[in-house]
Order: structure tokens, then sequence, then C-alpha cells
């Protein structure tokens, strides 16, 4: 559990052993506070895009990088047919404290089994893909784990908005070679660090010419406030 930051974070708060928020570094901004109780929030404190999310759940659901299991345990109350995916033990130790029947402690790219109707990804989930590179690769996985009339759901941001804007409405955006939402973070709990980890931050139309590069349909479902939102990708017909 050394390395387990979030993990950790996750137990400390659920048994109450002087939990402490996560200190968030990225590559775009200056240090940043993740609080762990977001993490354990009911359906009432979520936001609008996850709450849509969860009401388009059907069938068989994967609830990928659940972490302490909030949108699992929801669905589960509804009586719904979930699993909680997460590649941290400490997470899924939680989940099962919490009364989630269905666990797997397993990254998304390692896991293989039945296929799923739902692959839920929240909370920027899209983001397990790392960077731009490796997108393609992982909506493959993902659609070897999908039922044909099943559905991926994630909700991500165009993080355009993090750069200097000109006076004619337009950003300046580096030119380093790499999508402006690639992003590197680390993060630290009671003083461990854990080590840099890519993740990726999609815009909307990125990820339409993207997804339909490698077989599926995009749909977007809803915006959020602040350059947020939510899509629907789907295998295309085939006929």
């Amino acid at each position: 559990m050394s390395d387990d930051i979030i993990g950790t974070a996750l137990l400390d708060f659920f048994y109450d052993k002087d939990p402490e928020n996560i200190r968030t570094y990225s590559s775009l901004e200056e240090e940043d506070e993740l609080p762990i109780a977001y993490l354990f929030r009911d359906a009432k404190e979520m936001p609008i895009l996850e709450k849509k999310a969860l009401k388009l759940c059907y069938g068989r659901i994967l609830d990928i990088g659940c972490g302490s299991g909030s949108h699992s345990l929801y669905l589960q109350k509804r009586g719904m047919e979930v699993t909680a995916l997460d590649s941290s033990l400490g997470a899924i130790e939680v989940c099962k404290a919490r009364g989630i029947e269905n666990v797997i402690c397993k990254s998304i790219l390692d896991y293989s089994g039945p296929k799923f109707d739902t692959l839920l990804l929240l909370m920027n989930g899209i983001g397990l893909a790392n960077n731009m590179n490796g997108l393609g690769s992982f909506l493959n996985h993902l659609k070897s784990l999908l039922t044909d009339e099943g559905q991926i759901l994630l909700d991500s941001s165009d993080i355009i908005y993090m750069f200097e804007q000109d006076d004619d409405g337009g950003f300046w955006v580096p030119n380093t070679g790499d999508y402006y939402g690639e992003v590197v973070f680390t993060m630290s709990y009671k003083g461990k660090t854990s080590k840099s980890f890519p993740w990726l931050y999609i815009d909307y139309n990125s990820l339409n010419e993207i997804a339909s590069l490698f077989g599926l349909n995009c749909e977007l479902l809803a915006k959020g406030e602040h350059y947020d939102y939510l899509a629907r990708l789907s295998l295309k017909d085939t006929i």
C-alpha cells in the first residue's frame, strides 16, 4: 500500500484514521488539493453530468476506475448489476466495506472477461488512455468488453480554458507537438509522493474524430457549466 496514494487516503477517511486531502501537482498548473470527502459523495452531491450518466446506465455495468465506489453503490441500490473495477487495492477494500458485491482489483487494460452493456468512465476516466497516442488502443480494448448493443458513457473536459486568451478570443497554446490536453500528474499524501503519471483530457470534437476512426459512434449527451461534457460511444453498425 506504500505507493497506493488514493487507496491509502480512502481507507483513512472511511475508517476515520486522521484523513488528509490529497495534494496534486500537474504540468499545467500549480499545486491543488483533492478533498477526500468528495470521493464519498452521495447522488445528491454529484454533478449534473454524473447524475445523467447514472440514469442512462443499463444491463450489466462495469464502473471503471471506481475509486470509493460511490457510483457503483448508487447503481447497486437501484437493483442494477454493477461491477466496480479499480487498480487500487485500497479503493477496492473500501468498496467491499461499503457493501459493493462485485469488485475487481485490476487495471482496465489488464482485464478481460464477460462483456458488459455499459462501461462507465466518470470523473474523466478516459484519462486512463494516458495520451492521444494511447487513445486508439484504449478504445479498442473497451470495444472488446462491450456487447453489440452496449455503450460507453464518459465525461471529460476541454482544458483549452487553462491557456492564455488573446483579444480575438483565441488561445495561446505552446507548440510542443503534443495535444494540449495531455497532462502529467503527481500526488502526495501524508509525506508520500506518487510517481508521475500521464493523464488525458480531450475535447469533444477530437473524441468524436478518433472514435470514428476506431469504429465507434460518438454522441454528445450534455454539456457542463465549464468546458466539460458527457458523451456516449457505441459500436458502429457494420451492415
